[in-house]
């Protein structure tokens, strides 16, 4: 068995070589580290004319954007691997391929991606990318269906589940989603303009009762084997292409979470777009992503329900309307758990540059209030928004 390290750059191009798989591994000669995360080290792989060939990922034993005093166990590693693999089984052309895992080391190899760019960015420089949001959607689809009571056998299903118990990522999400932005906690961040707003996040019951529900679906509805981080920094995109990575934490939960987390980044952009661009693009950008998060969604339910038609193992779960009911659910949980990860990214600690790059401090601050405003509004009326048309006109209503 290996030994944890830290790996530099000359062990991770000594280790490509050993497990990249290519013909003439010897042609790789340089590592540049490229992790811009909270939680591992990533080299891109160059051979000798500074081609990219081969990503080599490892985790550190603790939060990298912390330090030593936030540890993490290096088994996520394994988890985000394996999860990886699971999804390519049923959408190769929508995962990123890992090729390689060592446990022991908590490291992995996976193919190179040079020729996509991350969606987050692409979004930031009102750039669109026509295909993603349909693309998403059959990617949630195949994985979430795949790995479901639906599809599975009990047996196989309830191994499933316990094969990816992922307790201290889980851990993180259940404390960034759900309870740091609700309590005064030094993890929040967020500008002292907003100090009523968020303290009115606090105070408000019905709120915190409606996160609590959240929170509890979270921790017990293991219904498909999620990617749980599915945001828009980690989707890759080309004009007609789109690969995830990032799965470390993958686990078993509800399905809705995926969705909710995906719409929620559409929805952080939309909020954002108005402080990076300018009025007609910043529009535009704005019509686009709702236009996306119709489109993720109706792509995602479409898909299920002809997969439930053609494949449901399981008796009682193949009845005529069952599939359409259980959407129902999937579909009310999206909305709440989007709403709080509006909420989480601009309370919380994890802000992303949808909105972070605005350079005008009063233009920023406006824009964080509308995605906590637009978050608490999803949250509470999750159970009333019958469809995607719906949450849209809701969404255009929250100034």
């Amino acid at each position: 068995m290996s030994q944890y390290r830290t790996f530099t750059a000359t062990d991770a191009v000594e280790y490509a070589r050993q497990f990249s798989g290519l013909e003439n591994p010897q042609q790789l000669t340089q590592a540049l580290e490229v992790g811009d995360g909270n939680l591992n080290l990533v080299f891109k792989i160059l051979d000798q004319q500074g081609k990219s060939r081969v990503i080599v990922k490892q985790a550190l034993p603790y939060v990298r954007c912390v330090g030593e005093s936030w540890p993490l166990t290096l088994d996520r590693a394994r988890l985000e691997a394996e999860t990886l693999i699971e999804h390519y089984k049923y959408s190769p052309e929508h995962t990123v391929h890992v090729t390689h895992l060592d446990a022991s080391l908590a490291v992995m190899v996976m193919e190179d991606l040079s020729e996509y760019k991350i969606w987050r960015g692409e979004l930031v420089a009102g750039k669109s990318y026509p295909q993603a949001a349909r693309q998403l959607g059959h990617y949630l689809a195949s994985v979430l269906f795949s790995t479901s009571d639906f599809a599975l056998h009990p047996h196989e299903k309830k191994a499933q589940v316990a094969r990816f118990i992922n307790t201290e990522m889980c851990e993180i999400t259940e404390d960034l989603f759900f309870n740091d932005p609700y309590i005064e906690h030094p993890r929040n961040d967020y500008p002292p303009a907003l100090e009523p707003l968020v303290a009115s996040l606090r105070e408000d019951a019905e709120l915190r009762i409606a996160v609590a529900e959240l929170k509890h679906r979270f921790l017990t509805h293991a219904e498909a084997l999620l990617h749980g981080d599915i945001h828009t920094g980690s989707v890759f995109v080309t004009d007609s292409g789109l690969k995830a990575i990032d799965a470390e934490f993958g686990y078993y939960g509800p399905m809705g979470f995926d969705l909710g987390t995906a719409m929620g980044n559409l929805l952080l952009n939309y909020c954002g777009v108005p402080g990076l661009l300018a009025p007609r693009e910043a529009a535009e950008a704005r019509d686009q992503r709702l236009a996306e998060i119709i489109t993720l969604w109706q792509t995602f339910s479409d898909e299920f329900l002809t997969r439930s038609e053609q494949s449901t193992r399981d008796v009682a779960l193949a009845v005529p309307g069952y599939a359409q009911k259980f959407l129902q659910k999937v579909w009310c949980d999206a909305i709440g758990f989007c709403g709080t990860e509006l909420i989480r990214r601009t309370v919380g600690m994890s802000h992303v540059a949808d909105i972070s790059n605005i350079a005008d401090d009063m233009m920023r601050t406006d824009c964080l209030r509308h995605a906590i405003t637009l978050g608490r509004t999803l949250i509470l009326a999750a159970g009333h928004i019958s469809d995607a048309e719906s949450l849209v006109a809701r969404i255009r209503q929250v100034a």
